[in-house]
């Protein structure tokens, strides 16, 4: 298996597929250990803070439990309540952190601050969310399609929502799981051009397909995973809520379009959820949505990270 020790993780892009692989490996042996009553106790003696500049629900409770879990102790830090807040620069807060602690796990706006954390420590930093990337959304991701699938290659996957973090990094980790990407969103709703550039050469290497449409039918003909975002996420200007709704209301996840997926397509959405906008209740709570198993299994691919990084593995 892939060794992880001691590295960050700050993009699914810093990932190969054998890593990426170990992850979602470890990450179902522990899962497996923890319904049958067996705890892993490899991060005893060790500190994780967490910094998070965005609200939080599943990714903050899921590394803390995460943490717990393992053995570790882990504490939550307001960046308002730091000194980070009165103007201290993030080298020198994570200098001091980088003395105190074993890891550090950041939810922030800017993909830039994780990478400055990540320059001025020698402990590791996992990116928790950016704008930019979720990289922990899509190992949890990957783990649950595999879970309902039992493969990932030769895969369609369909997303239809914002154009954000978790679609860059699905966009970057797809080709490396032989897994064909079908975006719908309408038009000029663009990825990063950085990332569409990484996006669209990982898929020539790994002969993968990486398809941007504003043709929802086409994107779900034949899928096997349906990929639902909210069409407003953190951090965009109140400004444009009301146009975002207007534009992407064509790209509902509902009855009529699902029936042109496969019959046997699992419905996944990263949470929270506007039901009524990017799907309708019928397919968040319906027999193809796999939603809480997707949201429990944050828990688990970030027991695994921890545990690779951390102890090095199991």
């Amino acid at each position: 298996m892939a060794s992880l020790y001691g590295r960050d993780l700050l993009s699914i892009n810093d990932l190969t597929t054998e890593e990426i692989w170990t992850i979602i490996e470890t990450a179902r042996v522990l899962k497996n250990l923890h319904k049958s009553g067996v705890r892993v106790r490899v991060l005893e003696g060790k500190t994780v803070a967490l910094i998070f500049k965005k609200p939080s629900t599943r990714t903050r409770v899921s590394f803390q439990v995460a943490v717990a879990q393992l053995g570790g102790q882990s504490f939550y830090l307001r960046p308002e309540e730091m000194q980070l807040a009165r103007g201290e620069t993030i080298r020198d807060t994570a200098s001091v952190l980088d003395r105190y602690i074993d890891a550090l796990v950041i939810r922030t706006f800017e993909q830039e601050e994780v990478e400055e954390y990540a320059k001025w420590m020698t402990r590791p930093v996992i990116n928790a969310l950016t704008d930019l990337e979720h990289p922990c959304q899509i190992l949890a991701d990957l783990l649950t399609i595999w879970e309902k699938k039992r493969r990932l290659e030769g895969l369609k996957v369909t997303y239809a929502g914002d154009i954000w973090n978790v679609a860059h990094s699905w966009m970057l980790a797809a080709p490396k799981m032989s897994i064909d990407l079908y975006i719908a969103r309408p038009p000029g709703y663009e990825p990063r051009p950085k990332i569409l550039e990484q996006a669209t050469k990982l898929a020539k290497e790994y002969k993968t397909k990486l398809i941007i449409t504003s043709d929802l039918i086409e994107a779900v003909k034949d899928a096997d995973v349906i990929y639902a975002n909210t069409w407003f996420s953190m951090g965009k200007p109140e400004m444009e809520k009301e146009k975002r709704l207007k534009d992407f209301r064509p790209y509902q996840i509902n009855a009529e379009v699902v029936k042109h997926a496969k019959e046997d397509f699992i419905f996944m959405h990263c949470l929270p959820a506007y039901w009524g906008n990017e799907a309708t209740e019928d397919i968040a709570y319906g027999p193809h949505s796999v939603i809480f198993d997707q949201a429990e299994n944050r828990l688990h691919a970030q027991k695994a990270i921890l545990a690779l990084i951390l102890a090095g593995g199991i």
